[in-house]
């Protein structure tokens, strides 16, 4: 019985003193099912940390698709060499956006400059920097009606890829759940948890629609 509710306290927040309230409860619960409850809410909270890391992955992707609009993340992914290593530039320069159109980077030495200039011509980032030996300035070049629909494209296949991820966790979670049955998980469990990952599917999926919606009217507007 010390077992039990020793097994008991680790799925939830109850207190011995609480759990001792539940003790006609428990002499009806084996230690193996309540070890089969804890891996199965495992299968759940991994199904939802997977998803959450797809969201994150589009988010960030998105982010990196020039919507005709200055966005300092368009230059996450240059790198400049310093002291030997090659380093993110918002390690070595400040960045700002004084309006709509312009990206403004500043190198916290001055000596920087010209390797900065040279990373932003050899990255994917496609716009010219213009240095005047104090600063680099970004001027965000206007969108046309062909190459907005491009990036809406571009925006929507990485909302379908997100939403690829989301499923393959949810399928993975559901055979996982399904295979545990054989092990002793009960059906009702089994098909509780199932709803819920489902549940979470859901809301993930939503939350991709939304993003991409989101993107697609930054890049769509003029």
């Amino acid at each position: 019985m010390i077992q039990v509710l020793k097994a008991f306290d680790l799925l939830s927040p109850l207190s011995i003193s609480k759990s001792l309230l539940l003790l006609p409860v428990l002499k009806k619960t084996t230690l193996k099912e309540l070890i089969l409850m804890a891996d199965v809410k495992q299968f759940v909270d991994d199904a939802g940390d997977m998803m959450a890391l797809a969201i994150d992955h589009l988010d960030e992707q998105l982010a990196h698709i020039r919507a005709g609009k200055a966005n300092p993340k368009i230059l996450d992914g240059v790198k400049v060499p310093y002291y030997g290593s090659l380093v993110p530039l918002t390690n070595v320069a400040s960045v700002s956006t004084p309006d709509a159109k312009t990206i403004i980077i500043t190198p916290w030495e001055k000596p920087l400059i010209k390797d900065i200039d040279k990373a932003i011509l050899n990255s994917d980032v496609g716009i010219t920097p213009e240095n005047n030996g104090e600063v680099i300035r970004l001027g965000i070049p206007p969108l046309t009606e062909e190459r907005r629909r491009q990036l809406v494209k571009q925006s929507k296949l990485e909302a379908e890829n997100a939403k690829v991820s989301v499923r393959n966790a949810r399928r993975e979670a559901i055979e996982l759940l399904k295979k545990s049955i054989k092990e002793g998980t009960p059906e009702d469990v089994e098909k509780d948890k199932e709803a819920e990952v489902q549940k979470i599917h859901d809301k993930f999926i939503k939350k991709v629609d939304e993003l991409f919606a989101a993107k697609e009217k930054e890049i769509m507007t003029v």
